[in-house]
């Protein structure tokens, strides 16, 4: 029971520390990184429609080839 109560002392006397800046402000903060991500994002959504996709050959010459091609590979 006298630890509790010394456990209890130390905590009320432990000094209250202060944000140095409103919450609010670290908030907004968080909130306009967040936007500036997102206009980034935005903004470079056209460059993969750029141009059209283009099929990949087979080669058969490769050395670690796919084996999505079913059997089409070039001849």
């Amino acid at each position: 029971m006298l630890t509790q109560v010394f456990g209890a002392a130390l905590v009320a006397s432990e000094a209250h520390v202060e944000l140095p800046v409103s919450p609010v402000v670290i908030g907004g903060g968080i909130f306009v990184v967040f936007l500036i991500m997102m206009f980034t994002t935005v903004a470079f959504t056209s460059v993969g429609h750029r141009h059209s996709a283009v099929e990949e050959h087979a080669d058969p010459h490769r050395q670690h080839p796919n084996k999505h091609d079913h059997g089409q590979a070039q001849r």
